[in-house]
């Protein structure tokens, strides 16, 4: 493993999270190795660059929003291709471009754009597509740009 840091997440089904993953990210992964019993131990898998080992057998502990992973999203179509993904496949929608996958697991779906015009510098603009980003669930470009265009 070239990375000298590699995030480890401890989770129940690390069989089937290492595939899913795999599968959203279009990378690799899969079991790496395994209890005697024959049941999986740890696992790998990469996710946009990034190798995560997933750890499991465990009931013990749970995520919560208190970790998340930001995805920079290029445009509204990278951004709609995770959310209905993670929200799609058994995940749940919060509020301001942030959802759970099926596994629990938080996840920041952000566009560019959403940087882009909450400090842009027009200030009146930023708060307009502020308070809209505010009110939606998964963001949508098309309306922080018309906030912040101020229409």
């Amino acid at each position: 493993m070239s990375q000298k840091l590699t995030p480890t997440l401890w989770m129940e089904n690390i069989e089937e999270a290492a595939s899913y993953y795999a599968q959203v990210f279009k990378s690799k992964g899969g079991v790496s190795a395994r209890f005697p019993d024959g049941r999986p131990l740890t696992a790998h898998v990469e996710i946009l660059g990034t190798n995560f080992m997933l750890l499991g057998d465990t009931r013990d502990f749970k995520f919560n929003e208190s970790v998340s992973f930001l995805i920079d999203c290029k445009d509204q179509a990278e951004v709609d291709y995770y959310w209905n993904h993670f929200v799609g496949d058994g995940g749940a929608e919060s509020q301001c471009g942030w959802c759970k996958d099926k596994f629990g697991l938080s996840w920041q779906v952000i566009p560019q754009q959403l940087q882009a015009t909450m400090s842009g510098p027009d200030r009146a603009g930023a708060q307009r597509a502020m308070e809209a980003m505010l009110k939606m669930k998964k963001i949508i470009v098309a309306e922080l740009e018309a906030a912040y265009a101020g229409k």
